[in-house]
């Protein structure tokens, strides 16, 4: 690299390690505080990735690269973006405020150029892969982009690597013959509680190596390596590489002087070592020792432009954390801060004057020269990098006719007819699955448009003419991504192919599909995927007790209320293919708006800023209702709820129900009609949106709106207030138990709230009280009128 770029590079390189913990300081000690919470900002965690993301993002990085920055590097990647002028002021002085800059990058919560949001430490890493692995599919594509592919870069620190879902992740990569990725490990060796195992180095690069990447190791600055070509270098090079970490942390918290006296003493008087340490002054001699390859912008440059091959790269970059600042390589400075006295003399040694702390160039002698530099710096030149495509038209998707069928059955059938036609939206659809394929209905989808793969894969036993249901057919025109048994890469997945849009121009509609209760396995990577507002569908299935012989590990009891609290998507549970059919017709649309947050004032949702859906379905075959066309009844659906029995006048109770109990909900209502008057069933397709619609209409009319009525509202108003609820589903009670507060009616809610067993599903529904005898002997004791006669179980 010539020594030119090399200066601005270095000039860089010490604007961003001022920028951004002046940002930090002055959140903590300067901007006027409202309560005693600590506000932090990482200064140590920020120093030790500085030379790194100079580095990168100053002389290796593409317009079509997308980068993962380590959470506490956040800091410095809204150094690099205010240096560019894409940032202001009044946000970054604002630093972990409300409306500034984010604690850690967030694409739905920051203003500038965040490719993938991170914080939940390790998801940011691996959703980089899956990213790769997506863009492989989009370009193997006959509609995919003629751009030039991106790496998908992940900015690592080295404790992000005890996160069980990167490894899971690696394996999953190795499978998809992974490339156009680099991680880039921050190996500071220090973590929040303490500081790293000996031999720990070594270990992940076999982990690397052993799943087809190459790996960098990058210990040695440039210093240290003309150091080490000096006379007595050798001695000096062996000391450092078996140097204990703690021993190296210590040293360079205590300088250069501690670091004369502890050489001198372990490698004794050597002539040609004492000579080469004698050369240097002690400011000198602390400079070279924390000269570490992650720490030298022009190691690490070289290194990313030697970096040709598409295959997975490794680099595992040593660095000091707290690199430059008083606080390097103490064991406290994970959470610590520089105290105003370190700054205010931290300012002196940084060359910035007085009164120019956010100035962009404070300190630099040719601003001219570096202004120049940055105009042209590739990464950059190309403005803003958010990218969209036009929206898909969704096809009329019509239900399947059977008199008795599963939700999870309809929902296979549905994206079969999808699968037969030719329209633009079957094209872009991808679904993805951890090894649970053909037990959630994925099979016809995948036999029609089979499995994807970037080189062709033909079916062993198809063609060895062995009769089987599944055509496991691999191609670069797949359209289903098989994955391992690992839920977390299933919605890092979904996360990646629903940001497609955005990240490489080119909309998919991702499909996922989990047996539902290893929804809450994978939580932690669909939460991350809904905060980044990706966009998919995921089909949580089997569910409940309802699925009686897989017993307890199998029985899923809290996802309903899963799908209530997630933020970014809407959560339904259909009993029938009917409301099936129009949901997935609506979720299709939903998956692609991009609207302004005002609410619909019909049902208070914000449904144009659009979002993911997750469909809790059944495997369990129930009669289908006489066909419905209605408005209120398709409107009904999507909104959250619709009356499947009109109650009366009188009405003395309702049953409302949500999913595959919906047989049992209608037998009990019959069982009490004749001692109770009017009853009404109220069918729940979606308590997550009868309940958002209620709380926000709430909110409006707590701002004067007093008109502000939601669906939930609209749907009680008339129950006269004698009359008592009793709602019912194979999940957690509470899930609809709220429905008595909404106008003051008697609520008895029953559900699942314990592990299940084995048993049939009339041995289930009956132990945890949902059967139909069950749903009408409560709702004769507990409400007023005469008994109901005859109820058995």
């Amino acid at each position: 690299m010539e020594s030119t770029n090399l200066r601005h590079l270095a000039c860089i390189e010490r604007r961003l390690l001022w920028l951004s913990h002046w940002m930090i300081h002055h959140a903590n000690h300067i901007r006027p505080r409202e309560d005693a919470i600590k506000i932090g900002g990482h200064q140590a965690s920020s120093a030790s990735m500085v030379s790194i993301m100079t580095a990168l993002y100053f002389s290796a990085l593409r317009p079509q690269d997308r980068v993962a920055v380590k959470p506490h590097a956040g800091p410095v990647f809204h150094a690099i973006q205010y240096l560019m002028g894409r940032q202001t002021r009044e946000a970054m002085e604002n630093f972990r405020g409300f409306g500034g800059v984010q604690s850690y990058p967030s694409r739905t919560k920051d203003t500038d150029d965040v490719d993938f949001s991170t914080g939940s430490v390790g998801l940011g890493v691996a959703i980089t892969s899956f990213a790769a692995l997506t863009q492989d599919y989009i370009r193997a594509k006959p509609w995919g982009p003629v751009a030039p592919a991106g790496r998908m870069i992940a900015l690592a620190g080295d404790a992000e690597l005890d996160e069980g879902n990167v490894y899971e992740a690696l394996q999953e990569g190795w499978k998809n013959n992974l490339r156009n990725c680099w991680w880039i490990i921050d190996y500071n060796r220090q973590s929040l509680d303490g500081i790293v195992h000996e031999g720990l180095c070594s270990r992940i690069e076999k982990i690397f190596d052993a799943f087809g990447w190459d790996v960098v190791r990058l210990k040695h600055g440039r210093l240290q390596r003309e150091a080490f070509s000096e006379p007595g270098g050798d001695a000096l090079k062996d000391w450092i590489d078996h140097c204990p970490n703690p021993l190296y942390s210590a040293l360079i918290y205590m300088g250069g002087a501690a670091w004369r006296e502890r050489l001198l003493n372990d490698l004794g008087d050597q002539g040609p070592v004492s000579a080469l340490l004698a050369r240097r002054s002690d400011a000198a001699l602390a400079e070279l020792m924390e000269n570490l390859g992650g720490n030298c912008v022009a190691t690490m440059a070289e290194a990313f432009a030697t970096a040709k091959t598409e295959r997975p790269v490794c680099f595992l970059a040593y660095t000091i954390k707290g690199w430059g600042t008083p606080l390097a390589g103490h064991k406290d400075n994970h959470g610590g801060l520089m105290t105003s006295a370190q700054m205010a003399d931290w300012q002196i040694r940084m060359g910035v004057p007085a009164g120019q702390e956010w100035d962009r160039f404070a300190g630099v002698a040719d601003k001219a020269s570096l202004e120049a530099f940055l105009k042209v710096v590739p990464f950059f030149k190309a403005g803003a990098r958010r990218l969209t495509d036009d929206a898909l038209h969704v096809p009329g998707i019509s239900a399947p006719q059977e008199r008795e069928i599963s939700t999870q059955a309809a929902f296979g059938k549905i994206l079969d007819g999808l699968a037969r036609g030719n329209s633009e939206l079957a094209a872009r659809i991808v679904t993805m699955s951890p090894d649970v394929t053909g037990t959630t209905s994925l099979g016809p989808w995948v036999n029609r448009r089979r499995l994807f793969a970037r080189a062709a894969r033909a079916d062993t036993f198809r063609l060895e003419n062995i009769a089987s249901t599944a055509k496991w057919d691999f191609s670069p025109e797949g359209q289903h991504i098989e994955l391992g048994i690992a839920e977390m890469n299933l919605f890092l997945l979904l996360g990646a192919a629903g940001l497609a849009h955005t990240l490489f121009g080119k909309r998919l509609i991702p499909i996922g599909t989990v047996y539902d209760p290893f929804v809450a396995r994978g939580l932690d990577a669909m939460n991350y995927a809904c905060y980044q507002d990706a966009r998919f569908i995921i089909a949580g299935t089997p569910s409940g007790v309802t699925l009686a012989p897989e017993g307890g590990a199998h029985q899923s009891i809290a996802s309903p209320l899963i799908g209530m609290a997630q933020d970014g998507i809407a959560a339904f549970e259909p009993a029938f293919a009917e409301e099936l059919a129009l949901i997935m017709g609506w979720a299709f649309d939903y998956l692609q708006r991009s609207g302004e947050g005002d609410p619909d004032e019909r049902n208070w949702l914000r449904d144009e800023t659009g979002g993911s859906v997750y469909l809790r379905l059944s495997t369990n075959p129930v009669a289908q209702p006489p066909r419905r066309d209605d408005a209120a009844f398709r409107q009904g659906v999507i909104d959250g709820g619709y009356w499947l029995r009109k109650p009366g006048p009188g009405c003395e109770v309702v049953i409302a129900y949500q999913g595959v109990i919906a047989p049992e909900a209608i037998a009990a209502a019959g069982l009490i009609a004749e001692a109770r008057r009017d009853v009404g069933v109220l069918a729940v397709t979606s308590a997550d949106r009868l309940n958002a619609g209620w709380t926000a209409a709430q909110r409006a009319r707590a701002r004067g709106q007093h008109n502000a009525v939601s669906t939930v509202e609209y749907l009680l108003a008339e129950l006269p207030q004698h009359c008592s609820l009793v709602t019912v589903i194979d999940g957690h009670p509470a899930t609809l138990a709220w429905l008595g507060g909404v106008h003051g009616h008697r609520t008895i809610p029953l559900g699942v709230e314990h592990f299940g067993q084995t048993g049939t599903i009339g041995d289930l529904y009956r132990d945890f009280g949902i059967s139909a005898a069950c749903i009408a002997q409560k709702a004769s004791s507990l409400t007023a009128g005469r008994p109901v006669a005859a109820i058995s179980a």
